[in-house]
């Protein structure tokens, strides 16, 4: 828990270095401030609006104890081992087996399962991801990744500032245009990397706690196995449109599986597993 947490806090400090060096490198103190605004105000809307956004995006429809009474009374139950308030509960007609947390804060979090996950999954595999989900909640993934995006977004504006307008020091002196050009290719994609880097950071995270609030490692190890052999030959058409969505979910929805390493915002599924395993095999020592 604690590598996971320590993994997550420098590659953060890491992204607001870039951002650091990046600003006073193309824009000065003044182009730094305002791309941070920028960059800012348009995460602080997505940070509060987005989870209404992707909802509507999937076509997902609320579900309650009437119309999904399993995974109602199974969310309610691991939200309640949580010590969560009970999130709102969405169904996706998806045919593709994947799931995703939402949501600014644990009191306005929902959580969204597609049908195709609670046709391939036992009971007790669904509870394993289910937990999964809720431990993003617990853990107020959706706000690390807003604050990653946000720096990361500030530093491809600022790339484009740089471009547009040529790099100044403080002074408002051109800076070294050879250096400028690399600095404009360079640093979104090393912010790109950060910000997947972090994702995977917590996915791992979130994994660990799912068990946690299951109590069984193994349950999500399963389904996780599962999930990912059935994802890779069902495409999820939503997500191919809007590929930024991929990080939310707890498998990558992407039909291009052999994304290099660096390039994913999801962990490998194999490492996943391991971990989960060793996990349990500590529980059962206990």
């Amino acid at each position: 828990m604690f590598g996971n947490w320590l993994k997550t806090s420098l590659l953060m400090a890491a992204i607001v270095a870039l951002f650091g060096t990046v600003g006073a490198m193309l824009g000065g103190a003044q182009g730094m401030l305002l791309a941070l605004v920028l960059g800012g105000a348009m995460n602080l809307w997505a940070y509060w609006f987005s989870d209404k956004m992707v909802l509507r995006m999937y076509a997902a429809r609320e579900v309650d104890e009437a119309s999904a009474p399993g995974l109602y009374r199974m969310v309610r139950e691991l939200a309640q081992r949580a010590g969560l308030p009970m999130p709102r509960v969405y169904l996706i007609d998806e045919d593709q087996p994947n799931a995703f947390a939402t949501g600014r804060n644990p009191e306005n979090a929902a959580v969204a399962a597609t049908t195709g996950i609670m046709r391939i999954l036992s009971e007790r595999e669904l509870r394993g991801v289910m937990a999964h989900e809720l431990a993003h909640v617990k853990h107020r993934d959706i706000l690390i990744s807003t604050i990653s995006a946000t720096v990361a977004g500030a530093i491809s504006s600022l790339a484009q500032f740089g471009m547009l307008f040529g790099g100044r020091d403080d002074e408002g002196r051109p800076a070294n245009p050879v250096v400028s050009l690399i600095v404009m290719i360079v640093a979104p994609l090393a912010a790109m990397l950060i910000q997947f880097a972090i994702s995977r950071a917590r996915e791992f995270e979130a994994d660990r706690g799912g068990a946690e609030i299951s109590g069984d490692p193994q349950a999500l190890a399963s389904a996780l196995d599962k999930i990912h052999r059935y994802a890779q030959g069902i495409p999820m058409a939503v997500a191919e449109a809007h590929p930024a969505t991929a990080q939310m979910m707890i498998m990558n929805p992407l039909s291009g599986g052999g994304v290099a390493g660096l390039f994913s915002t999801h962990p490998d599924t194999g490492e996943r597993i391991a971990r989960l395993h060793a996990m349990a095999r500590g529980l059962v020592a206990t």
